[in-house]
């Protein structure tokens, strides 16, 4: 299976419609390839919080269009990033789009954990509440994003929801980079689970951006890692090797805690 990271620039200073072109036009590109990733809210900038409500847009707006027309384009399944969804009831959520090869619209995850204790994504965006896993021919995907990363135990509900491959986009900071990779690589090797995490490069709202995109085979393996600018990542993976690393260290069929309510 081969996968592509778009590790995108978003610096400020170019326009969210110039933006979406060009990463649909690098979408496009990656043809041959059987999936591709963008980063978390790339269209915005994960921490450019001032913007969010005046760049939020429906499920099926302009990014959708854009996204579903270079995955058909490129006949590629693509998770698209996330972006600021406005929900027509008025909240806003920070949801990600995952299209099939046709330019469908599979699944949608409205980010469950939001980012910024008292202030930003977690004052400005509702969360989300279901867990989301998308079947591809070769994998079942199950998709978070960013700051999902630090609470293990919604990888354990992808897992026990078929998950072999976890992809995170993310809008991480440079000065906790060594937790996105330390991060990364635990939620590998303790769901003996491939995972595929795409940040984003340049400077959101004064925030220097980690960039460093990973991919982590189930033994913890780094595969492929990106550098700190904008680049493309591409990496060719077994996602077989789950089932058998699950099957020669068969670890998780020794979960004793949550997998039943306990007994009074």
């Amino acid at each position: 299976m081969r996968a592509s990271l778009l590790q995108i620039d978003v610096n400020e200073g170019e326009s969210v419609e110039s933006r979406r072109g060009r990463v649909a036009s690098l979408v496009r590109e990656q043809a041959g390839a059987d999936l591709v990733v963008l980063p978390e809210l790339w269209t915005t900038g994960a921490f450019a919080y001032e913007g969010f409500a005046d760049e939020a847009e429906p499920l099926e707006g302009p990014t959708h269009d854009a996204m579903a027309k270079a995955a058909s384009d490129a006949g590629v399944w693509l998770h698209a990033g996330s972006i600021p969804e406005r929900d027509p009831d008025g909240p806003l959520y920070n949801t990600s789009l995952v299209f099939s090869p046709s330019g469908d619209l599979v699944a949608a995850y409205r980010k469950i954990h939001r980012f910024g204790f008292d202030k930003g994504e977690a004052v400005l965006m509702s969360a989300g509440e279901e867990l989301v896993t998308v079947r591809l021919p070769e994998t079942t995907l199950g998709v978070a994003t960013c700051y999902d990363l630090r609470f293990p135990e919604l990888f354990r509900g992808l897992v026990d929801a078929g998950a072999e491959t976890l992809v995170v986009p993310a809008g991480w900071p440079e000065r906790r980079r060594a937790h996105w990779t330390l991060l990364a690589q635990a939620r590998a090797v303790e769901n003996q689970a491939f995972v595929l995490a795409c940040g984003t490069a340049g400077t959101h709202a004064s925030v220097p951006q980690a960039g460093h995109s990973i991919v982590v085979d189930p033994w913890g393996e780094v595969l492929a890692e990106a550098g700190a600018g904008e680049e493309v990542l591409t990496v060719e993976f077994d996602p077989g090797k789950a089932a058998v690393t699950r099957d020669q260290f068969p670890a998780l069929k020794d979960r004793v805690l949550g997998l039943a309510p306990p007994r009074h």
